[in-house]
């Protein structure tokens, strides 16, 4: 029986590294699916944390050309003067072609792909256009009343299965995320960077893993650490971003560097809070359980 080699990037060759679909201790059967359907080549880019799609596979799947390798360099000029300029944001990664060989092909995350399919004339590509519109529409509905955010999250994660404690806990998290982020806007942080590296060292000062490591753990990819969280996590995380707020109120820091300061501060309290715990029960608090059973995130209640 041969192996299903699944492509993941590696930073250090700088290279696409074959990875049996065996090794990936993948449990999520719509994840399975996708990485088995060979129509499109797609590699896994875990420092960005993005998927990288073959434009030559997804031209040939959607327009059906003979030759979709001359329909893309007909393509390319022509967004180009649409003012696009697919050679700046495009990744040339080596991926098996048809003749088993590894070979160099222009690639795109998911999304600069669908950039691209607005300006395929094709019937097949008319459902993602759709899709599209109806988010552009569903977020400047969303830009004129916040509240339908909150609402559509809530149905989103009903509908995806979460209890309703779950669900609560969540809802809790996210205002307390908003909070924080308040107090570091009026510290100064402006960088997109420097949130995310302030989160990072939030998330590894009460968990003891980073992000990534977090992720890793949970059998994660692109999808929301917070939303793969159990219901025990999600406190411990929100513990860890209230004290964190409540300490940058009272230390009214300054700057990034401030900053950083409060938040190893809070993450401490929640980490402590974190230890005492596993003491106590004599086990990690930390789950390997993430959104594919979602009704396994909360804790049972003695019925």
């Amino acid at each position: 029986m041969n192996d299903f080699f699944f492509f993941l990037y590696d930073d250090e060759t700088d290279t696409t590294v074959p990875v049996p679909v065996e090794d990936l201790n993948i449990k999520n059967e719509q994840e399975l699916e996708f990485i088995y359907e060979d129509k499109v080549r797609k590699v896994w880019h875990s420092g960005e944390e993005e998927w990288y799609f073959s434009i030559i596979d997804v031209i040939e799947v959607l327009t059906e050309s003979s030759a979709p390798k001359k329909y893309w360099s007909k393509l390319k000029r022509q967004l180009t003067d649409e003012g696009f300029e697919p050679s700046t944001i495009s990744r040339r990664l080596k991926l098996k072609a048809a003749d088993g060989k590894m070979r160099q092909t222009d690639c795109f995350t998911t999304e600069h792909l669908l950039r691209i399919i607005q300006s395929i004339p094709s019937k097949k590509a008319e459902p993602f256009k759709q899709w599209l519109a109806r988010v552009g529409a569903e977020r400047l509905d969303e830009m004129a009343d916040p509240e339908l955010a909150v609402e559509r999250a809530i149905y989103t994660y009903r509908q995806k299965g979460y209890s309703e404690k779950w669900i609560e806990e969540r809802m809790h998290s996210i205002d307390i995320r908003k909070q924080l982020t308040a107090e570091w806007d009026r510290a100064g942080i402006t960088e997109q960077q420097d949130y995310a590296t302030l989160t990072n060292i939030l998330t590894k000062t009460w968990s003891g893993k980073s992000i990534q490591e977090y992720k890793k753990f949970k059998g994660l990819h692109k999808e929301s650490l917070r939303d793969n969280m159990t219901d025990l996590e999600l406190t411990l995380n929100r513990l860890a971003e209230l004290s964190a707020t409540a300490i940058a109120k009272a230390k009214n820091p300054k700057g990034y560097s401030q900053t950083k300061d409060t938040v190893v501060e809070g993450g401490s309290v929640a980490g402590n809070a974190r230890k005492q715990l596993e003491e106590s029960i004599g086990q990690s608090v930390l789950s390997p359980l993430n959104a594919s059973t979602p009704d396994l995130l909360s804790v049972k209640e003695d019925e």
